[in-house]
């Protein structure tokens, strides 16, 4: 069935963004708020807790990264909400601390002080970049854009506190086709490469997952590393966004984790679901993104959660580390 055609004025996003503004990305999914809170084990075979996107002991620690724009005194503030759509459009914004004052101290994890995840709301666009970090505390870096609803993700560190994950909405004005729904897809093709995921996600526990990376059919053994890893997974959980990031188990160089073509993640999402999982992997100097849809255990009805055949080509590449 063909979608129709959704024509986006400016007024109707200026409503849309003051009307998410509103619900800090919960108006979308399963709420979470009374959910236990996951532990996660910390003993997988190649070091420790690579997983942990961090967190605090307030309350807000229950709740799934990336739903609020606001915690702990921290707040992701958009100097512009309301972007037009393009290629490399500026995009910049500031991380206020509970002072009300820009954060110009961040500690540096995976080799960067701050990782921003760029998402369509329907799940048809991914990106992952670093900003560059002003003097006067700003952020800004550029985004490829389309018209429609994105998710901005910022990951980081406040210097002397837990690792957080903000969000916020960009609105992009245009002319814009709604996808249609995902659906389960264990396999993704991009640029040649043929990537396979094997495993189940498990609500409230570690699961494990096996990325397989393949060119031109045969097994990518070479890998390079990518911020200090041979990979790196996202997780959103489908409706609202709910953000997790994951770190493969081990890491290059020490001693046992082989560069491909198998990448060994250990995930555990906070409830029953469907999750869009994007793949970072870097191979002849290109940094590329590899996209799957997978459900947890016991998700769905059983045609629904069965792997899908058909390769996807839905991911890209980037020669540059924005």
């Amino acid at each position: 069935m063909n979608t129709p055609t959704k024509v986006v004025g400016f007024a109707v996003v200026l409503a849309v963004v003051f009307g998410l503004a509103l619900g800090a990305g919960t108006l979308f999914g399963p709420q979470v708020a009374e959910q236990e809170p996951v532990a996660h084990d910390t003993t997988h075979d190649g070091g420790d807790d690579t997983h942990d996107t961090g967190g605090s002991a307030s309350p807000a620690a229950d709740i799934p990264g990336g739903l609020m724009v606001s915690q702990d005194g921290y707040t992701l503030e958009l100097a512009d909400p309301v972007p037009g759509a393009g290629e490399d459009v500026p995009v910049r914004f500031t991380i206020t601390g509970p002072d009300g004052r820009p954060v110009s101290s961040y500690e540096v994890e995976h080799e960067k002080r701050l990782h921003l995840i760029a998402v369509r709301r329907d799940a048809s666009g991914f990106q992952h970049v670093h900003p560059e970090l002003a003097d006067d505390g700003s952020w800004s870096t550029t985004l490829d854009l389309t018209a429609g609803q994105w998710r901005l993700f910022a990951d980081f560190k406040p210097a002397g506190h837990d690792g957080l994950t903000l969000g916020a909405d960009l609105a992009v004005a245009g002319n814009y086709r709604l996808t249609s729904p995902a659906v389960e897809t264990r396999t993704a093709v991009v640029d040649g490469y043929t990537v396979r995921l094997d495993g189940d996600l498990a609500s409230g526990e570690d699961a494990k997952l096996t990325l397989s990376v393949e060119r031109n059919g045969r097994p990518v053994t070479d890998l390079q590393p990518y911020l200090g890893s041979y990979g790196h997974l996202v997780a959103l959980r489908d409706g609202d966004l709910a953000y997790l990031h994951v770190h493969p188990d081990g890491e290059p160089g020490d001693g046992t984790t082989k560069p491909g073509p198998d990448v060994v993640f250990y995930a555990a999402v906070p409830s029953v679901g469907r999750y869009h999982v994007y793949l970072d992997f870097k191979h002849r100097g290109v940094v590329r993104t590899a996209a799957f849809t997978v459900s947890t255990a016991g998700h769905g009805d059983a045609e629904a959660a069965k792997p899908s055949e058909k390769a996807e080509d839905h991911g890209h590449s980037d020669t540059d580390d924005h």
